[in-house]
């Protein structure tokens, strides 16, 4: 019952973090292992990624009913990234990951102080793209970052917020909101590969499920409710968290 309750909570807070900035992951996936250490990694990931995706889709129903959400760039982009994280799964069964889990911390370094540096950035809603611009742009967007989900996967949500900020002059709310879209577009074509395998802890999963799901409800109104300024400072903790976890990650498989 602890272990379960432990899950549960994991998967609450999990779902609240990924509503507002993504990076759920951080939270859900080490208590995964620490519970199930016998468990085949597939299996666990299958298990989490079935549980994100009701959480991710929830937050993105959520924002829709209640935030404009910027259609024109979003469906392009998750068609996108539905399309090329199959193929970056297939590559990350060809080529080893071991070179972007060395690149990712400075990456991801790089953006926070970017933001950090960019006090305005994403507090005003000026979209920069429309029309076929947008297309072309959501489109390239969507299939790097599916490839890259496919491929590795850690930041994800985060990558997507600072991109959909960065160069189609979203707000930090409405980046969000379109980055859910992308993220369950992401992934439902993960689950679909985990389910075929059979890496789904199916009752557990369905647990999850429900704790993610009250969490993105928490999650989603807390942003809307706080707006833009309140999704940059919880952006930069995440994303120094992630800074801190890829480097120990790639510090950890170097030293070996």
């Amino acid at each position: 019952m602890i272990d379960i309750a432990l899950i549960g909570t994991a998967a609450f807070l999990a779902g609240l973090v990924d509503a507002v900035v993504g990076g759920g992951g951080l939270i859900q996936i080490p208590v995964l292992f620490s519970v199930f250490p016998r468990e085949v990694p597939a299996t666990l990931l299958g298990t989490s990624k079935f549980a994100g995706i009701f959480g991710t889709a929830t937050a993105a129903v959520n924002y829709a009913r209640r935030v404009r959400v910027a259609w024109s760039a979003a469906a392009p982009a998750a068609a996108a990234a539905f399309a090329l994280s199959f193929a970056g799964a297939y590559t990350v069964t060809k080529v080893p990951a071991d070179f972007v889990r060395l690149l990712l911390p400075f990456i991801l370094l790089a953006v926070a102080i970017y933001i950090f540096r960019k006090k305005d950035l994403g507090s005003i809603h000026a979209p920069v793209h429309s029309g076929w611009a947008e297309r072309y742009f959501a489109l390239a967007m969507g299939a790097g970052i599916g490839f890259y989900d496919g491929f590795f996967g850690p930041g994800t949500g985060s990558f997507l917020i600072f991109l959909f900020v960065r160069f189609f002059g979203f707000d930090f709310l409405s980046a969000s909101a379109a980055a859910k879209v992308v993220n369950v577009a992401c992934n439902l074509s993960a689950l679909m590969w985990f389910g075929y395998s059979g890496h789904l802890l199916w009752q557990l999963g369905l647990l999850m499920a429900a704790c993610q799901i009250a969490g993105s409800l928490v999650g989603t109104r807390l942003a809307i409710r706080h707006g833009s300024a309140f999704v940059r400072k919880l952006f930069l903790v995440v994303v120094s968290c992630l800074i801190a976890k890829t480097a120990y990650d790639a510090i950890a498989k170097w030293s070996l």
